[in-house]
């Protein structure tokens, strides 16, 4: 008795073949084989949008090589990708190859065990998910198929394409373009105190001057005149208003979804989006970590015990329950989140770039289950008189208590790089009624800047906040 499993990549063909051995052929379609016609629109306005698809380019051999194989075979396994595009390739399949008898297997993570129990649990094929691909594909058409043309010869390329994506990128691109064209820089002012420094701390402390305190006029944002600024500067004397401590708890951030990771790897690898996911298609494919197309935060069961469990191990501090995180609204939450397949292995990849997003994803998955970070936070407020009027003066100091998860990123330099720089200002125990003394002012003068261009990452976050 002879089995065919259908995937798509050569790559995932050769993990897959290794797990089940003799008895099963697996061999790879190479993604699509059949799409819209590149010359037409290809979709049926008039009668209802019916697409109307055509064998692609190139795909003869394959198409011929899968017909072969599927004569000889007791059992045809459609295996390809867990998601619309998985699901539509292997309606495609069952078409183009003229299959009567299928099964239909999916799986998370390729791993012996999870292809295993995929192949135990075959059903049929998703129409539900396969007509979602569908409209997805006609609307990048629809949308799309008009503007490629004008877009390519506005930005001299030869293939650029638009579509449901990138024709709303396109002009957020543009919408950003013309605000930064548009804006008027305005200066304004703000004071900075420095303070002696205490006892056992070598640096002075610093305290900033809050103009929206008494100091604008109704309606008005920024603080425009300097000479009044250059005399709250030169205040030396000040009375403690208050002086508060408190202790804050910052939690660790999610496991990655698809748009996290390409983030996150955008900001502490300089990766680009198509290359992080061309490098996690990799790991996933060589049973390194879970399907890396998600929208949900929150990771399986199974996975979140092994974590713990690990965690435990190293001795590092875990919360009493385990973390889950509320997704985004519209989030399809159809696999869990991006995680190793196996937590224990620290390091995993063929090449520099696959090694480090690897590293990225397990510290990531590894924080998302330890405990929170505490900080010990004080604030002051300060006073001092200008003109008869009252100039108040905010200094906020915070120093690490516990490092909960911030002890895992701290093992990566470019992950603790990347995370928000925390203000370094060491703010002493005043107590209020009593006075402070500085020992210089500066004038700090600003200009409002307009928004920042898009980079690829951030324009990937301003469309994900658009739904």
């Amino acid at each position: 008795m002879s089995n065919l499993v259908i995937v798509e990549s050569p790559a995932k063909a050769k993990t897959i073949q290794k797990y089940l051995g003799k008895g099963y052929d697996v061999i790879a379609s190479m993604g699509h084989i059949r799409d819209l016609p590149k010359s037409k629109l290809g979709v049926d306005v008039e009668n209802g949008f019916q697409p109307k698809y055509t064998d692609m380019k190139g795909k003869e051999d394959v198409i011929k090589k899968l017909k072969e194989h599927a004569k000889k075979c007791d059992h045809i396994y459609l295996a390809t990708d867990p998601d619309r595009e998985g699901e539509a390739i292997s309606w495609h399949l069952k078409d183009a190859l003229g299959i009567k008898s299928y099964k239909r297997v999916t799986y998370t993570a390729i791993t012996p065990q999870d292809v295993q129990a995929g192949l135990s649990s075959p059903r049929e094929i998703d129409m539900n998910l396969v007509h979602a691909q569908e409209a997805r594909r006609a609307l990048d058409r629809l949308c799309g198929y008009k503007v490629s043309g004008p877009l390519c010869m506005a930005v001299a390329e030869e293939k650029m394409s638009a579509g449901r994506v990138q024709s709303p990128a396109v002009r957020l691109v543009v919408e950003r373009e013309r605000s930064i064209r548009s804006f008027v820089s305005t200066t304004h002012y703000g004071v900075e105190l420095v303070f002696e420094a205490v006892a056992n701390i070598s640096d002075g402390w610093k305290a900033s001057w809050l103009p929206k305190e008494g100091w604008l006029e109704d309606g008005q944002e920024y603080f425009l005149d300097k000479n009044t600024a250059e005399k709250i500067a030169a205040l030396r004397t000040l009375e403690i208003l208050a002086c508060d401590e408190n202790e804050r708890r910052t939690a660790p951030p999610a496991p990655f979804t698809t748009s996290s990771l390409q983030q996150a790897a955008s900001n502490a690898l300089k990766f680009k989006p198509k290359k992080t996911m061309d490098l996690a298609q990799k790991l996933y494919e060589a049973g390194q970590i879970t399907y890396m197309r998600t929208d949900s935060p929150n990771l399986s069961d199974s996975a979140i015990a092994e974590i713990r469990a690990y965690c435990d191990a190293q001795g590092w501090p875990l919360p009493e329950k385990p973390r889950t995180w509320k997704s985004k609204a519209g989030a399809q939450e159809a696999h869990e989140a991006i995680r190793p397949t196996h937590i224990e292995v620290e390091d995993a990849g063929e090449t520099p770039d696959e090694k480090a997003l690897y590293r990225l994803i397990r510290i990531r998955a590894l924080a998302s289950q330890l405990a929170d970070a505490v900080f010990d936070v004080r604030v002051a407020r300060l006073a001092g008189s200008v003109e008869g009027k009252t100039a108040i003066f905010e200094a906020k100091g915070r120093t690490l208590k516990e490092q909960g998860w911030k002890m895992v990123m701290a093992q990566d330099a470019s992950l603790s790089d990347a995370e928000e720089a925390e203000p370094d200002n060491a703010v002493p125990s005043l107590k209020p009624g009593c006075q402070a003394t500085a020992v210089r002012g500066d004038v700090k003068t600003k200009k409002t800047k307009p928004a920042s261009r898009f980079s690829e990452a951030s324009l990937i976050r301003e469309m994900e906040k658009r739904g």
